[in-house]
């Protein structure tokens, strides 16, 4: 399949490559890092980034203006996004060839080329591996793409912690570190936060509900984020605050956005909460899924379904 994704890009002129809305660095990782993959082995191609820009992330990469006429007769590329709804820039069915990479569960099959791969630690580890085409024909990694993809690594694994983390994973950051980029200043932007997001989080910490069943609870209300002078966006950087704490099996955080919807986010340390997420109108990863709620009776409905996964769970 890999072989055959590399065969199209060199058998088109254009190329859109497309990520999920509230992009993280997995999906700017992965997307902005093929670009550079294809530019440095084909400079005479026109390839693109579709996408909202996100300010936070702008120390990645900036994401293009791209017009209908881009898309005629063009090669659209989806990273890291499970289903069609959460694509970035909803023409990238407009395009010529649609090919789909990433590493959710396959939740909503798509493409005339779809590669997914679940036990990868992340989209951007996948773009590693597809890079070995490139290389056997004659391509090289170049130091920007490489600052992409290990951004995109570590953003998805927890800085190596979580257990999506394998073998093949620290191989290919290995073979990343060995480019011409300072890791240092990368750590530094990725986890750089503000004054107020400091004193949200202190107030996360002293208002967690630890339930008896290993569950944990954080409500994030609109007043409290104007209190506090942050956003729902800027809120998620928080959710894995109290990741160790002692007892804690799986937790949630109930942001919300506006009177009509409350964005949920979840991890977990053990139990698999995908599908749960996927009830509540959203989905992910076994250990990290995203949803949505639309009122707050519905989200003590969630919580008495995340009482019982934990309930059920060993340990």
């Amino acid at each position: 399949m890999k072989k055959d994704i590399y065969e199209k890009i060199k058998e088109y002129e254009k190329i859109i490559i497309h990520r999920h809305v509230r992009p993280d660095p997995d999906a700017l990782g992965s997307q902005a890092g093929l670009k550079e993959i294809i530019q440095q082995r084909f400079p005479g191609k026109k390839v693109l980034l579709a996408g909202e820009q996100e300010l936070s992330l702008s120390f990645l990469a900036s994401m293009d203006e791209i017009s209908d006429e881009d898309l005629e007769n063009a090669l659209v590329i989806v990273c890291d996004t499970a289903n069609r709804e959460r694509i970035d820039d909803g023409r990238f069915n407009d395009g010529d060839f649609l090919i789909k990479i990433d590493h959710h569960p396959d939740v909503d099959v798509y493409g005339d080329i779809s590669w997914v791969e679940t036990d990868a630690s992340s989209t951007s580890e996948m773009i590693c591996s597809l890079f070995e085409e490139f290389e056997k024909d004659g391509g090289s990694m170049p130091d920007e793409g490489a600052r992409l993809l290990y951004a995109g690594i570590v953003g998805d694994t927890g800085r190596f912690r979580f257990s999506n983390t394998t073998e093949k994973t620290f191989y290919y950051a290995g073979e990343l570190i060995k480019h011409k980029f300072s890791r240092t200043a990368l750590y530094d932007e990725m986890y750089e936060t503000s004054l107020p997001l400091l004193r949200l989080e202190g107030y996360v910490l002293s208002n967690l509900e630890l339930r008896p069943s290993g569950a944990g609870v954080v409500t994030l209300t609109m007043d409290k984020l104007e209190e506090y002078g942050v956003t729902s966006k800027e809120a998620a950087a928080i959710v894995n605050a109290f990741s160790t704490l002692r007892g804690l099996k799986a937790w949630v955080f109930f942001v919300e956005e506006s009177p009509e919807l409350i964005r949920i986010r979840l991890r977990s340390k053990g139990p698999e909460i995908h599908k749960l997420a996927e009830k509540y109108n959203g989905g992910g990863h076994p250990m990290a899924s995203g949803a949505s709620a639309s009122s707050w009776e519905e989200t003590e409905e969630f919580t008495a379904d995340l009482d019982k996964i934990c309930s059920e769970f060993p340990g």
